[in-house]
């Protein structure tokens, strides 16, 4: 099942609020990998440089898009919730940015798809990076779970 990108952001915007002040227009998802294209203005710090909670924020519902798209084109409804993340902050974001999460081959979602659909849940282990000029600025590791409804 192919999922509108427009849509599904569209809906997101309307269960979490605070996306309308982040600047975040457009998902780029071709069902292994997410990006998300972010503006720096709506997501400064006092230093001119890229917020960390914005970057947090950004990179902690990438990880849950991510799980709740793969879920939902395999015709899973979930509730997803992130279990457990780990941040490093590793350069300043200094202009716009993209937070970037992927699958490894699919078999992440599929195993994800066939847990949920044997026992009711399961969970999916995700990198995700906040990139600025190509360089590797912030890093979430996250612990994804799903919950079939």
């Amino acid at each position: 099942m192919t999922i509108s990108t427009v849509d599904f952001l569209a809906w997101l915007k309307t269960q979490i609020p605070l996306l309308e002040h982040l600047g975040i227009e457009q998902l780029n998802w071709d069902g292994l990998s997410l990006e998300i294209p972010t503006p720096l203005a709506p997501n400064v710090n006092d230093k001119g440089t890229g917020f960390g909670g914005s970057q947090a924020a950004i990179a902690t519902v990438a990880g849950w898009c991510l799980t709740t798209l793969c879920l939902r084109e395999r015709g899973l409804d979930c509730d997803v919730v992130i279990a457990d993340s780990h941040l490093r902050y590793l350069k300043p974001v200094t202009g716009d940015f993209v937070t970037r999460v992927s699958l490894y081959a699919g078999t992440d979602a599929d195993a994800l798809a066939a847990r949920v659909g044997e026992r009711g849940k399961g969970k999916l282990e995700l990198v995700v990076e906040v990139l600025c000029e190509r360089q590797v600025c912030m890093r979430l590791e996250g612990v994804y779970v799903a919950i079939r409804r």
